[in-house]
């Protein structure tokens, strides 16, 4: 078994950059990269998290690096703390948010990878709040295997 990877080696900070008010991401690795295995990327949280929703085609994990995050899992709202790991599979609703008033930064790991073009569609190079990227979100979830089924919380 083969696999077309090549290295990938990135600074603090350095990434492709999606400028999403209270929601910067700064991806690290993604698909062309990982041969379609996995993306990975950087989030700080200065506002509230997203809509209660589930991904059909992929799992979710989230790696607390700072401050404190509340996520939703089913019916069940854990409390992840900086070095939390926290692994959501396909078709679990979920949503995450903010414990307190203090930024949440986030390390991402999405696998297969190609739900990254998700997050750029939304994104773009615009410059998005949440409203207009909750608007985008709802508008093209389905093409990406994404079912919204609730308000954000928090």
């Amino acid at each position: 078994m083969s696999f077309d990877i090549k290295e990938v080696i990135l600074g603090p900070g350095e990434g492709k950059k999606l400028n999403a008010v209270d929601h910067p991401f700064t991806f690290k690795a993604i698909s062309a990269d990982t041969d379609g295995h996995y993306a990975i990327f950087e989030s700080t949280l200065y506002g509230g998290g997203p809509g209660q929703h589930t991904h059909e085609n992929e799992e979710e994990a989230f790696y607390v690096i700072e401050g404190n995050l509340k996520v939703l899992l089913g019916e069940n709202i854990i409390e992840a703390k900086p070095g939390s790991f926290v692994l959501v599979p396909r078709g679990t609703l979920h949503t995450f948010f903010r414990s307190d008033e203090n930024p949440v930064k986030l390390l991402v790991i999405i696998s297969p990878a190609g739900f990254e073009d998700f997050f750029f569609e939304v994104v773009g190079d615009d410059e998005v709040d949440a409203e207009m990227m909750a608007e985008r979100a709802l508008k093209i979830g389905h093409k990406y295997g994404v079912t919204f089924t609730g308000p954000p919380l928090g």
